[in-house]
């Protein structure tokens, strides 16, 4: 599947070739890995179609996902969005795998999930693969039973920085996916520790007055500016990179 970059050089690449090599460990800060965020959105700004992101996105669309998946040491995510998109295997085929091994990464990336009551069902698919590395980060005291992944529990509560930094510290993390939900897009936003967005523009119009955006919660107090970095088309969506500007 071809796509069109629009900027900053018209021209024709591949989802495969446009996520590559992008080397996001090294610009990791101190004390912390590199945060990248991950989204799909409707045309009228909806993150969601009846709770699931599915219909959203077409094919380069889920291309562009999974080659994403090849590019972070870690993939976030927030419990609500476990649950409602099922998660299993992170990386889905021996290829990405080998394409992960070949940007210097584990064939596997760590899942880090957030969920402060621990409020899992154990039968998701990503807590019964015995060869997914999964970190919970939670203000819970107990722990899952009936799982057959590689699970560490990180009691860091909500303190977002003190995840990101245990991360780093113990577990070695340069970089992270993270690919929701809206509200933890919004405490990630709020801490200040957002990198970069990627961002898909699907052709679609859902409506909805309570549907969510990809960012939940109150308005930031100081509101992220963001520069374009590059654009591509492709069956009739756009796709966009942008690098989170600090104030």
């Amino acid at each position: 599947m071809d796509l069109r970059r629009l900027y900053p050089r018209p021209g024709t690449t591949t989802p495969a070739d446009a996520i590559a090599g992008l080397d996001l460990g090294s610009r990791a800060p101190a004390g912390r890995p590199y945060i990248v965020l991950n989204m799909v959105a409707s045309l009228d700004g909806k993150a969601a179609v009846q709770g699931r992101t599915g219909e959203l996105g077409g094919e380069a669309d889920r291309q562009l996902f999974h080659h994403l998946r090849t590019q972070a040491d870690a993939i976030m995510v927030g419990a609500g969005t476990v649950r409602a998109e099922r998660y299993g295997r992170a990386v889905k085929s021996d290829e990405l795998r080998v394409k992960r091994e070949e940007e210097g990464l584990h064939p596997d990336p760590l899942t880090v999930i957030v969920s402060g009551r621990l409020d899992l069902p154990e039968d998701i698919p990503l807590l019964q693969d015995p060869d997914s590395r999964v970190v919970i980060a939670t203000a819970a005291e107990h722990e899952l039973s009936g799982t057959r992944a590689q699970i560490e529990y990180l009691r860091t509560g909500d303190d977002l920085p003190l995840l990101l930094a245990r991360l780093r510290e113990e577990r070695h993390v340069r970089s992270v996916l993270c690919e929701g939900g809206p509200t933890l897009n919004a405490h990630l936003l709020a801490a200040g520790v957002v990198d970069e967005l990627f961002l898909s523009l699907s052709r679609k119009l859902v409506g909805g007055a309570n549907a969510l955006t990809i960012v939940a919660g109150r308005p930031l107090l100081d509101p992220a500016a963001a520069e374009l970095i590059w654009l591509f088309e492709g069956e009739g969506d756009l796709f966009s990179r942008w690098r989170i500007r600090r104030s």
